[in-house]
């Protein structure tokens, strides 16, 4: 399987340009309009050059009478101005068209990827910054948007523009065309060394680009230690580096296009300068009238426009290839938990657990467990103990299926783990964290994750259980009340009783705490353990907990070291064994005594 560690894998035009146009199939009978108004604006473009060299030479004309020339300007001029109209009409119709379509393109892409990256496992999306994934959604998926409305059809349009100029310049003098042509091998090359240099800058940019976003994701949310230990200015000096960094990619990205801008306008100076010459000589040998000569010098600036146009599209094109790159290397990051093919749904869970010699790593070899075995049986209160990295937040992580085990067994109501859809296994568990997080909105969104089938009476008796109540009936909007970002208008305990109610209200059968009650105040502690005490009866209840108060009533408590169960019973089993929970245990009374 593949890990999703924000390493981009170089992919050809080809394979990026394919799965964009795949992206768009939906849509080819929208397409399919746009091409056929492009040919006729193309068609219609091509008129008004023709008109004027036509009227040029009515109006220098010595054989027609007067009369005649005049109704011919009026004709020639009533023609220009409904080319012109018609021609008007059709491109604003036409980028409209585009800009709808390649809207609605984007928004199927965007969608893929955030929902590919809900489905990615917590392991997975850890290794990759916040801002980095957020860069992925917005940033990039937004530069794809402008190839799609901005370069896809115009490319194409631009294109067939100069074969058409090619064809009409031929049919008014082959001659003069011929010396013309002499340039485009060398416009050729110009632009293929302009994709190949300004792709590789493409890929500078969006990487600087990303890492600028990562460091500001991470520093922002973290401002408060920041400026706790005074590293402001340090803060600033890393910023400036990766910014500066971000000045130099764009700087490159110019100075490629830079050039090649400037080479395009001379050339078509050359070509310019070649029909002057050669026309005027054609023009006095009477092989070509006045009219025709403005007309194809017209032309022949026509020529070399799109090529200008075609700089800045590929200039566009090629950042939106990189910005592809990005985002289809998040979609191609396999995750590592799926739901198996056979995969059930679980109906009802009774809360009985079971680990059979289970081994986990995070990093290959370094085991984190090491053939962990316990039974939970139904309606039990079972508590983790043990230092620090001993595994035991591991060990809830891996029963919601957060990770994937290596070895070993983890049952369900006797069925193994893999054998259940991880949307119904979940929904079957609350759990509370010590790192409680909120979002944005009222407090009842909060608490129902805007889940519609909870009502409002659910929200507030599962509060009232939990004693949340105690603080959201003093406010004066209640469970209305606006949740700042994190939670940060709210103290570390009243989040935990938030967070405590939105497991509740989910009404599960297995209640996971992990170091629930470790950053709150005693008060707020009380409160928490008067509710589990309620939960005890009615859940089955796993605990990680450092503080042994509050997990003496537990049915069994677990002793953990370096990744094994040393010592297994009840609160009082334990001290009379007088072993590492009876030191812990010491240690705690001792500190509380001091």
């Amino acid at each position: 399987m593949k890990d999703f560690k924000d390493n981009t894998r170089e992919r050809s035009d080809k394979e990026v340009l394919k799965r964009l146009i795949n992206y768009a199939m939906p849509y080819k009978k929208e397409f399919l309009l746009i091409i056929i108004l492009m040919f006729v604006g193309i068609g219609i473009q091509l008129l008004p050059a023709l008109l004027i060299g036509y009227t040029i030479d009515i109006v220098s004309s010595t054989t027609m009478a007067r009369d005649q020339q005049v109704l011919y300007i009026f004709l020639m001029g009533g023609a220009f101005l409904f080319s012109m109209f018609l021609g008007n009409f059709t491109n604003f119709y036409q980028n409209y068209m585009l800009q709808k379509v390649g809207q609605k393109t984007v928004v199927v892409l965007r969608n893929d990827v955030f929902n590919h990256i809900e489905n990615l496992a917590i392991g997975q999306v850890n290794q990759v910054p916040v801002g980095k994934l957020v860069t992925r959604v917005t940033n990039d998926t937004n530069t794809i948007s402008e190839m799609y409305t901005s370069v896809a059809v115009n490319l194409i349009r631009n294109i067939l523009y100069l074969f058409a100029i090619l064809i009409v310049l031929f049919i008014l003098n082959y001659r003069i065309t011929l010396y013309v042509i002499i340039v485009i091998p060398i416009v050729i090359l110009a632009a293929y060394l302009f994709r190949k240099f300004s792709r590789a800058s493409y890929r500078r940019v969006r990487a600087s680009l990303s890492e600028v976003n990562a460091f500001l994701s991470e520093n922002l949310s973290g401002m408060k230690v920041t400026q706790i230990f005074n590293q402001q200015e340090k803060k600033r000096k890393e910023f400036q580096y990766n910014s500066k960094k971000l000045r130099n990619s764009y700087l490159q990205e110019i100075l490629v296009f830079g050039i090649f801008r400037p080479t395009i306008y001379g050339l078509s100076m050359v070509g310019t300068l070649i029909v002057l010459y050669i026309g005027y000589q054609e023009v006095l040998t009477t092989a070509f009238t006045a009219g025709l000569l403005f007309s194809y010098f017209y032309y022949v600036r026509d020529f070399f426009e799109p090529i200008q146009e075609l700089a800045e599209q590929f200039n566009v094109m090629q950042s939106g290839f990189a910005a592809a790159e990005k985002v289809f290397d998040v979609l191609d990051t396999v995750p590592e938990i799926t739901d198996a093919e056979d995969a059930v749904e679980l109906a009802e869970f009774s809360g009985r657990i079971e680990f059979k010699d289970v081994w986990f790593y995070y990093l290959k070899d370094e085991w984190v467990l090491k053939g962990i075995s316990f039974k939970v049986n139904p309606g039990d209160t079972v508590a983790f103990v043990g230092a620090t990295g001993s595994g035991k937040t591991t060990i809830l992580s891996l029963i919601v299926r957060n990770y994937e085990i290596q070895k070993g067994q983890i049952l369900i109501d006797g069925i193994d783990i893999r054998k259940i859809k991880r949307s119904s296994l979940r929904k079957h568990i609350g759990q509370m964290l010590q790192d409680v997080f909120l979002f944005s909105g009222s407090i009842a969104d909060n608490i129902t994750l805007r889940d519609d089938e909870i009502t409002i009476d659910e929200v507030i008796s599962a509060s009232n259980y939990v004693g949340a109540n105690t603080f959201i009936d003093r406010l004066n909007d209640g469970y209305n009340h606006m949740v700042l970002e994190r939670g940060n208008n709210f103290s570390s305990g009243q989040r935990q009783l938030i967070s405590f109610a939105r497991a509740l209200v989910y009404k599960p059968s297995l209640m996971i705490l992990d170091e629930a009650t470790a950053n709150i105040d005693s008060e707020t502690e009380e409160l928490i353990q008067q509710s589990l005490e309620k939960m005890m009866n009615i859940s089955t209840m796993l605990i990680v907990a450092h503080r042994l108060s509050t997990i003496q009533h537990s049915n069994k408590i677990l002793v953990m070291q370096k990744g094994e169960i040393k010592e297994e019973g009840t609160h009082q089993e334990l001290l009379k064994q007088k072993g590492l929970y009876y030191n812990l245990y010491q240690l705690q009374y001792d500190a509380q005594e001091i």
